[in-house]
């Protein structure tokens, strides 16, 4: 992407007119956002990237997906050590195998669609007010404020909850087979985890719970993944899915933990040594 262009550009202005807070466009798609979000904890809004954008956007994703940190390894959906002690029956205890991989923030040239779209204050603007914010903030994180999940074929992103209340994302590359998003709204809350519900959707007796969304090229999902189970199903074919993770925080400052940023891409930098042992948590949940 030229530098020179505003990153808005590649959105459609008509349906979200990122540039014109206040408008009533702006307004109507906003209102409509927080209210499916207030409903479902979940919206989608289709082509969000104008379509004669998209596949400039998929290539440059796809140009990246060489320096994704790939690892399989056994997870279970609250993303805590696997040996925690936890009593007989605890969702916890079922393990999975994940085989997705990312792109950490400081792979992704600055030039490219994502990361300036991600630093747009329009568009953070805009984020912030469909989640009933007053303001969000980039992550303070060099590695996962902004990312680009891959999933290959033959591997999924297995059930999980967020570590943050709200994730933003842009699909970028469809698979040929599978990858569907597949959720279940509010299955838990800041105050209950719901230990029986999770177990029975881990465990493939939870259908009534899980609901299922095709997603396209250039589609924006607004989540609040951080009470709704949700995964990947399984890619099949040969083109892996991409999709861009915008990671914003109500706060300022925000870095991940040592351990987990390494879980996620093999490595850290000296910011997450600094921060270790600050994390303010938002809730007691499990994570």
């Amino acid at each position: 992407m030229d530098a020179a262009e505003p990153p808005e550009r590649a959105v459609d202005a008509e349906r979200y007119p990122l540039g014109e807070p206040g408008s009533a466009g702006w307004g109507a798609v906003v209102s409509a956002t927080r209210a499916e979000l207030a409903r479902t904890g979940c919206c989608v809004l289709p082509d969000f990237v104008r379509p004669e954008w998209q596949e400039r956007l998929r290539a440059e994703c796809a140009s990246v997906e060489a320096d994704a940190h790939f690892d399989v390894e056994t997870v279970n959906a609250y993303n805590i050590d696997v040996d925690t002690p936890l009593p007989d029956g605890h969702p916890g205890r079922l393990t999975v195998e994940r085989g997705n991989a990312f792109v950490a923030r400081d792979r992704l040239p600055p030039h490219h669609l994502v990361p300036r779209l991600y630093s747009s204050p329009h568009f953070r603007h805009f984020v912030a007010s469909c989640f009933g914010l007053p303001e969000v903030h980039e992550l303070a994180d060099p590695l996962s404020g902004l990312v680009l999940n891959v999933v290959r074929p033959g591997m999924e992103h297995p059930w999980h909850f967020d570590t943050n209340e709200f994730t933003v994302s842009l699909l970028t590359q469809e698979a040929e087979g599978g990858g569907a998003f597949e959720y279940c709204p509010n299955i838990r809350s800041a105050e209950a985890e719901n230990f029986g519900d999770v177990r029975r959707v881990l465990t493939g007796d939870g259908g009534g719970l899980v609901r299922k969304l095709t997603l396209r090229p250039g589609d924006l999902q607004l989540f609040k993944g951080r009470y709704s189970l949700h995964r990947v199903s399984a890619v099949r074919g040969a083109t892996s899915r991409h999709t861009a993770i915008f990671a914003y925080s109500e706060r300022r400052g925000v870095v991940g933990s040592v351990a987990r940023t390494r879980q996620l891409f093999g490595r850290v930098r000296p910011e997450h040594l600094a921060a270790e042992g600050r994390a303010v948590r938002v809730d007691a949940l499990l994570d």
